[in-house]
C-alpha cells in the first residue's frame, strides 16, 4: 500500500507509524517463504523428540525473532494488521472501559485493535524482542506491552480482565501443554468476563502435521474451566486464502451469581 506521501506501508498502518518502509515490498511473500524454511529447519518439533528438546517452544520462539533481523516477513504470524476474525468480532461490540489481555501479542496489531475498540489493554509475549518491536511500531500506544510467560504469569493478573484474547498461541503449543495453558487462560478472566479464542480448526482424528497444530472441537470445548462456559462456537470454513477456523467465546458468571 502506498500512502499520501508516496511511502510503502502495511495494510491498515497509520502514516506516522515507525514501521520500517523498507520492510515491505513485492518480495514480502518470498521472504516469508524463505523464512519458514529456515525456521522449520531449526524447529525441534519438526523432528522426533522435539517435545523433550524444547518442551515450551521457548527456544524456537526466541529463534524466530533473532533470525528475523527486524524483517516482519520472517515472523510467520506477523500480518502487520489485526486478524480479520478478531476485527469482525470487535465490529459488533464496544470494549469501552473494559480491561483486556492480549495473549502472545507478537508485533502488537491485535492489541492495538483491542485498544481502538476502547479497552484498557495489557499485551504480553514470551519473547522480549517481540515486545520491544511492538513498542517500536506503536510508540504512542496506550497498550501496556510486557514480557511474560503464560505458564508463570504475574499473580495480579488472576481474575483481572474483562476480556482475554487468545489467537494462535494454543495451536503453536504441543498437546502436552494444552491443559496447563487452558488453566492459565481461565485464571485471567474476571467475574462476568469473556475469553475469546481464535484458532485454526481440524476434525477429530484428523492429522494435519505441525507445528502449528490446528485444534479439534473437543480441545476448544475443554477450555471451559473454572466456571467458564462456552457461549458461542463458530466453525468458520476456509475462504479467500484463510484456512478453516474456530472462533469460540467463553463467559464467566458474575461473582456471587
Amino acid at each position: 500500500m502506498i500512502d499520501s506521501k508516496g511511502l510503502e506501508r502495511a495494510p491498515g498502518e497509520k502514516p506516522d507509524s515507525t514501521f520500517s518502509q523498507r520492510a515491505l515490498g513485492e518480495d514480502f511473500a518470498e521472504r516469508r517463504a524463505r523464512a519458514r524454511e529456515r525456521l522449520d529447519a531449526v524447529d525441534p518439533h519438526k523432528r522426533p523428540g522435539g517435545t523433550e528438546a524444547d518442551p515450551k517452544r521457548r527456544e524456537w520462539f526466541e529463534a524466530v525473532y533473532a533470525l528475523a533481523e527486524d524483517d516482519p516477513a520472517a515472523v510467520p504470524w506477523a500480518h502487520l494488521e489485526p486478524r480479520p476474525l478478531l476485527e469482525d468480532w470487535l465490529a459488533a461490540r464496544s470494549l469501552v472501559g473494559l480491561r483486556a489481555l492480549d495473549v502472545g501479542c507478537g508485533l502488537g496489531d491485535n492489541a492495538e485493535a483491542l485498544a481502538r475498540a476502547g479497552a484498557h489493554v495489557v499485551a504480553f509475549d514470551l519473547v522480549e524482542r517481540a515486545v520491544q518491536w511492538a513498542r517500536e511500531r506503536f510508540p504512542q500506544s496506550a497498550v501496556d506491552y510486557r514480557v511474560a510467560d503464560l505458564f508463570d504469569a504475574p499473580s495480579e493478573w488472576r481474575g483481572a480482565f474483562d476480556l482475554v484474547h487468545e489467537l494462535y498461541t494454543l495451536q503453536a503449543l504441543p498437546e502436552t501443554l494444552l491443559p496447563d495453558a487452558a488453566r492459565a487462560l481461565a485464571s485471567f478472566v474476571a467475574p462476568g468476563g469473556t475469553l475469546l479464542v481464535i484458532s485454526r480448526a481440524r476434525d477429530e482424528g484428523e492429522d494435519l502435521g505441525g507445528p502449528p497444530w490446528p485444534l479439534a472441537r473437543t480441545t476448544i470445548e475443554s477450555l471451559a474451566l473454572d466456571s467458564l462456559r462456552l457461549v458461542a462456537l463458530e466453525d468458520i470454513p476456509a475462504s479467500g486464502g484463510l484456512a478453516r477456523h474456530w472462533r469460540a467465546e467463553f463467559r464467566r458468571g458474575e461473582a456471587g451469581g
